[in-house]
């Protein structure tokens, strides 16, 4: 990785040489900003599990190393990381540098927060170790939300936690938001419900009045087991018919990757939802990355675009967007996304950080639960709206309740509300440490801007 670092030419910028990505940032293909095109860094060899320690609950792993792969060598030994996010091509790295979440972030916060130590290739061109009581612990506390911004994970070591074969779901109905966010707050609380322990908590709308928080937990038995990896769907589960509770019982396997066969629900938009077409789709090919390739060649020749005008219809805005804000506020920001948006479904994920020490480039206040709200699709446009008009009016009602927002997909903010919701004081010392002479793009440039 070095060697591919010091052949790119001085001055020019750098990005990761890589096949897959799950961010929805997507770049033009055509001759813009060319002579600016970052250079590829290559970071094929550093996709490895280099280790798993049973008895210290650890695993020590490259930076390019995929979630699937993980939880694929600690699962035999019974242990599993402490957050795994939902698709199984993001990488450790990219989690650690980005955001993750998943149904387990209740108790065990963001995936960064289960981070020992890590070596970041930064963009001066040097390998430096960073952990919470060294040298480089600025750098520690200030990588998460950089986006290989300030450098790049080349190897972490990370916790881990013990599992069970089995994870028991429970699936209940609410009404409405207000409802249901009084219920994180007193479940995530409680880590109970019932009289039975909660492992992991998250939650579907599939309209304003039919909400389902699902409850899951650990066990060493299952009376059956579901399988959601061939024609039959998770996400159509939940609902169960309108059913108040429903249980439902998965391998830890499959209910770690409960999402990734369908990316969600997400590929009903690419028909592979349809009985016939399911039946013939191999399950080899059931996951989001072949998803998400369809998705960026969609985006980059303009098919569906070029349809929707053939049909004399503008093109549908795309609202890609995972945000936070805290659980009081939930129900607030449901009521402006059915009213303004009218997406569905929508994926509800309650966290709370583990320690009360700040990470600076993403601000979340501790001992405060948040929910985040994902939705993944697309809206109908028109012509005399700006670009982004929904992706904005999302943005902006965040901001009004406090929120905060990924950074994974298109951004709209101007440079002075980016840096302000974003730490900007706190990320450009840290530029000017590891970065000096700019060869990684600012969060900015890369983010908002979308160079």
């Amino acid at each position: 990785m070095l060697a591919s670092y010091a052949a790119i030419p001085p001055g020019a910028p750098v990005r990761l040489a890589k096949r897959t990505s799950n961010l929805f940032r997507f770049r033009d293909a055509g001759a813009r900003d060319r002579a600016r095109r970052p250079a590829g860094l290559d970071v094929g060899a550093l996709n490895r599990v280099l280790g798993v320690d049973p008895d210290a609950r650890t695993a020590e792993v490259q930076g390019m190393t995929t979630y699937e792969d993980l939880v694929a060598a600690t699962l035999p030994h019974g242990l599993m990381p402490l957050v795994v996010p939902q698709l199984k091509t993001i990488t450790l790295g990219g989690a650690v540098t980005g955001l993750g979440i998943e149904s387990s972030s209740f108790r065990n916060g963001l995936p960064h927060e289960s981070v020992r130590e890590i070596d970041v290739l930064t963009g001066a061109g040097e390998v430096v170790t960073a952990r919470p009581d060294n040298e480089h612990r600025e750098l520690f506390r200030g990588f998460p939300n950089s986006y290989g911004t300030l450098g790049y994970a080349v190897r972490l070591t990370i916790d881990l936690e013990p599992v069970k074969p089995y994870v028991h779901l429970r699936h209940l109905r609410f009404t409405g938001a207000d409802e249901a966010m009084a219920a994180f707050e007193r479940i995530c609380a409680d880590r109970r419900y019932d009289g039975e322990p909660v492992d992991f908590i998250d939650g579907t709308v599939f309209a304003p009045g039919e909400l389902y928080i699902t409850l899951a937990a650990f066990t060493d038995e299952a009376p059956w087991t579901s399988d959601y990896t061939g024609r039959r769907i998770y996400y159509r589960s939940i609902a169960n018919n309108g059913a108040a509770a429903a249980d439902d019982y998965l391998t830890v396997h499959d209910y770690l990757w409960r999402w990734d066969t369908d990316w969600f629900w997400c590929s009903k938009a690419l028909g592979v939802q349809n009985p016939l077409v399911r039946s013939v789709v191999p399950r080899r090919y059931l996951r989001s990355d072949v998803y998400r390739k369809a998705v960026a060649l969609d985006r980059r020749y303009g098919l569906s675009a070029r349809v929707a005008r053939l049909r004399g219809q503008a093109p549908p805005e795309p609202v890609i967007q995972d945000i936070e804000v805290t659980a009081d506020r939930g129900a607030e920001f449901l009521d402006f996304f059915h009213r303004e948006i009218g997406m569905a479904p929508i994926w509800m994920c309650p966290l709370r950080l583990r320690e009360p020490e700040p990470w600076p480039l993403y601000p979340l206040e501790y001992d405060r639960l948040y929910v985040n709200f994902g939705f993944w699709g697309g809206v109908p446009s028109r012509p005399d709206r700006p670009e982004g008009h929904h992706n904005r009016l999302v943005e902006a009602e965040v901001s009004r309740l406090g929120g905060h927002k990924s950074l994974y997909s298109e951004a709209f903010y101007d440079a002075e509300e980016f840096w302000r919701l974003y730490n900007g004081d706190a990320y450009w010392r840290l530029k000017r440490a590891y970065d000096p002479d700019e060869r990684l793009l600012d969060l900015y440039a890369k983010c908002v801007q979308d160079r």
